[in-house]
């Protein structure tokens, strides 16, 4: 394979998105592009961002440019594009697996957000926010179990059944939490609302600084947990 830029394997410009389809062919068979969206519906969407048709399309063809995985045309009622990975495919993605650092994962919490600019919301709008993301996690919760089931039946699924058991116990978790806060919200508004809306004073920056101060300071003195020191 040819030298690229470097801190990839083998200085390939291969996306996450396109290593993430290398990895789902690597099963051996023939995928087109339709088959990989649907594999990742049906599994990946719990932990990671799915992609549009557009996106596994253009993928595909960059990793068959690059010699990682190579297609045919199925002739068949309805002509489509068949991808197979390619022994340097299953090369590359093999070392990136296992070579390349693990990023952190990226949270965007959007329910989150407005929880903490809850001030700006109109009376209720929290409450209704934080049941419908509870109703949201019930949904993929139960969905990841369903899925779990069906994995059991096969073997080779083995890793995909226990990703898709820890996406059960993570929704089921995402929606507790959601309940508790409704529940935490009458002691929240009764605490911000003391002074009423209008009568609430926001700390001045120099404030957020002094606090940073201080922590800096605990953690200078090993102080955790509300004061008590580890060690």
């Amino acid at each position: 394979m040819t030298e690229h830029a470097a801190g990839e394997p083998d200085g390939l410009n291969v996306s996450p998105t396109g290593w993430a389809l290398l990895g789902l062919l690597t099963s051996g068979d023939e995928l087109s592009g339709y088959d990989i969206k649907k594999w990742i519906n049906w599994a990946i969407r719990f932990f990671y961002s799915s992609p549009a048709y557009s996106q596994i399309y253009s993928e595909l063809k960059r990793l068959e440019r690059l010699g990682l995985v190579s297609s045919r045309v199925d002739a068949g009622v309805r002509s489509r594009r068949m991808y197979k990975i390619t022994d340097d495919g299953q090369a590359a993605v093999s070392r990136w697996i296992n070579d390349e650092p693990v990023e952190p994962p990226s949270l965007k919490h959007n329910p989150m957000l407005r929880v903490m600019l809850g001030h700006l919301l109109k009376p209720g709008r929290l409450r209704e926010i934080l049941a419908e993301h509870a109703a949201y996690a019930e949904q993929l919760q139960q969905s990841a179990a369903t899925e779990v089931r069906w994995t059991s039946e096969q073997p080779a699924w083995a890793y995909a059944r226990l990703a898709l058991k820890w996406s059960e116990q993570y929704y089921a978790a995402e929606r507790e939490l959601a309940l508790q806060m409704i529940k935490d919200l009458d002691a929240v508004e009764e605490t911000f609302g003391e002074n009423g809306p209008e009568g609430v004073q926001f700390p001045v920056r120099e404030y957020w600084y002094e606090v940073e101060r201080r922590i800096a300071a605990e953690d200078a003195e090993g102080i955790r947990d509300g004061g008590h020191s580890q060690g």
